[in-house]
């Protein structure tokens, strides 16, 4: 049983909610984080891909080449829309702290 002395003045305290602006503000930050995550990712993974053989019946030629970057990158995006690494968290956190929305 809760009586009005047992509860926290801080919980009867009304809370500011975020302006349209600033929720804005932290969606494009959210989203810049995520673009950033792919993008180290993409880098990591095309280094990862860089020493792999191409030889054989389908494999070589500058097209493979053209396709392993586009598909690094879709990996990459992938990657982060599933949770990623934790870079994009990190960012978002900087940057959030920066605006003085954290």
């Amino acid at each position: 049983m809760t009586t009005p002395l047992s509860v926290s003045p801080s919980l009867l305290a009304p809370t500011a909610q975020p302006t349209a602006a600033e929720m804005a503000k932290r969606s494009q930050i959210k989203q810049t984080a995520q673009d950033f995550e792919s993008s180290f990712l993409s880098v990591m993974m095309q280094q990862m891909f860089a020493g792999l053989s191409t030889d054989g019946p389908f494999g070589g030629g500058p097209g493979e080449e053209m396709f392993r970057s586009v598909l690094t990158d879709a990996m990459a995006k992938q990657v982060t829309r599933t949770g990623g690494v934790g870079v994009a968290a990190s960012v978002e956190r900087e940057m959030l702290k920066l605006q003085g929305l954290s």
